[in-house]
């Protein structure tokens, strides 16, 4: 079930609170709302009842059955003139927050960067192409809405985990796919993120990586070879892609290194900018990691990355 996503962006603690899952208290931030849809939201299917979060297992914190997308802003004490779109995983079908977009989100917040985006799915029935018409809406809002933020519309990035480092990545390398048809004064920007940030992402949705939620909630479980090429990152792969920094563990069986040396390889070879960082250990779905882990040195690897090769590059390229 492909599930539409709802994006927060965020970046400022205004007024902790707490929510509690299944007798455990969660931090969370008082943040402002904007739908991503003026009216109903593009894409077939509905949905109704009360958003659920997950409460066991591995969808502890995910949220499922958002019927309106829409985006959370936070505004960071100290801004950097950035601002980032965080997209948690799920496989299509619920967002993870507790353990992977929430905490990314609040190390961006602290570190200066505007906004924070968080994908939440709506758990109906839609065609593959609802997400990525959240995303570029979402892409599209904060652009047009930059100054208000107090961003620069040239500084506007994106970050992905899992299933959502494969909607980051497509956003990032297609942004100007006709999704949908707006009309508004919002639709006059562009959903090109200026970089993009992967996690653990899918990347492929061919064999021998055939097994993942994505690939069925995408293109089903016995695609054509077209369907499969055609939502594959690496296909489309070219030197205008925006700079790109990859990061996997060695022992991820979900989605194993193999996804990002595709992307990896497709972007090098097309003369774009990309880095990649393999751990040796890691798992799947590991957030910001713990301290104890040699992986959660990941976010100073991507500001080290954003703050030389990727802002080079986008100098470069004005």
């Amino acid at each position: 079930m492909i599930a539409r996503r709802t994006l927060f962006s965020g970046a400022a603690t205004l007024l902790a609170a707490s929510t509690v899952l299944g007798g455990v208290a969660l931090n969370a931030q008082e943040f402002e709302e904007i739908p991503l849809w003026p009216g109903k939201p593009p894409g077939k299917g509905n949905v109704s009842g009360p958003e659920l979060i997950g409460s066991k297992g591995a969808g502890f914190g995910a949220v499922s059955k958002v019927s309106n997308p829409r985006l959370r802003v936070y505004r960071p004490t100290h801004p950097n003139g950035r601002a980032v779109l965080v997209i948690g995983g799920g496989g299509y079908f619920r967002i993870q927050l507790w353990k992977e977009s929430t905490p990314a989100a609040q190390w961006l917040q602290r570190n200066g960067y505007g906004l924070r985006a968080d994908p939440s799915p709506s758990g109906r029935r839609m065609e593959a192409a609802a997400p990525f018409m959240d995303a570029q809406r979402a892409m599209k809002i904060v652009r047009h809405r930059a100054d208000e933020f107090g961003i620069r519309s040239d500084r506007i990035g994106i970050l992905g985990f899992s299933a959502g480092g494969h909607l980051a990545g497509y956003t990032a390398l297609k942004p100007d796919q006709a999704f949908y048809t707006g009309t508004d004064r919002i639709e006059t920007a562009s959903a090109r993120p200026d970089f993009a940030a992967l996690l653990f992402p899918v990347v492929t949705l061919r064999k021998p990586y055939e097994t993942t939620r994505t690939r069925r909630e995408i293109v089903g479980r016995e695609p054509s070879l077209a369907a499969q090429e055609l939502w594959s990152l690496d296909t489309h792969a070219s030197k205008d892609a925006p700079p790109m920094i990859l990061f996997s563990s060695a022992d991820d069986q979900t989605t194993p290194p193999g996804h990002n040396f595709a992307l990896f390889e497709a972007l090098n070879r097309a003369g774009a900018s990309v880095e990649m960082h393999i751990f040796s250990a890691g798992g799947h779905g590991w957030g910001l990691g713990t301290p104890d882990q040699t992986l959660s040195q990941w976010p100073a690897l991507f500001t080290t990355c954003l703050d030389t090769q990727i802002t080079q590059t986008i100098t470069q390229k004005k």
